[in-house]
């Protein structure tokens, strides 16, 4: 009869659950301990110290640095006030055609969406021409220019290399 056919009683004293945890706990933390001890370095550093509510600083000149570009949020703006301008006059062509005809709430959508694509075609020309004046450069450079060429040729042999450097 081998070890493992043997019946609970013969591998001898049973032992408790906890003497049971407190022996693996030990058998792990043995096994996996590290050979050095890691030295523990702090990646931060927090000033407690309370800000004074007044100074005699003299006040820091921050910088405009937006996320959208100045002509996107321009667009933006226009857009919204587009938006709103044609759901205005689409109520006032419904108040104004209700009292010809029943007119169906499709018939305003469809005139309303006639309205919005005029005005946002006439904002992306507006937008269009505004881009294109921008581009054109009014930086004229009045100086003196001057470029200077190195040529240095190299011979190893039968087989020459010519190397042109410009400095400008």
């Amino acid at each position: 009869m081998t070890d493992h056919e043997q019946s609970p009683a013969a591998w001898g004293p049973r032992m408790s659950d906890a003497a049971a945890n407190a022996e693996a706990r030990r058998i792990i933390d043995e096994v996996y301990r590290p050979a050095h001890p890691v030295r523990q370095i702090p990646t931060y550093f927090k000033d407690e110290t309370p800000a004074p509510p007044f100074g005699d600083a003299e006040p820091v000149h921050q910088d405009d640095r937006r996320i959208v570009p100045a002509w996107a949020a321009g667009v933006a703006v226009a857009s919204i006030g587009i938006g709103a301008g044609t759901t205005g006059i689409g109520c006032g062509a419904w108040l104004v055609l209700k009292g010809f005809a029943s007119m169906s709430v499709t018939g305003v959508v469809a005139m309303g969406a006639l309205f919005t694509g005029l005005a946002f075609a006439a904002l992306s020309i507006g937008v269009a021409f505004s881009r294109a004046k921008r581009a054109s450069s009014k930086h004229i450079y009045q100086g003196t220019v001057i470029r200077r060429t190195e040529i240095n040729t190299h011979t190893r042999g039968t087989f020459s290399r010519t190397r042109n450097t410009f400095h400008g």
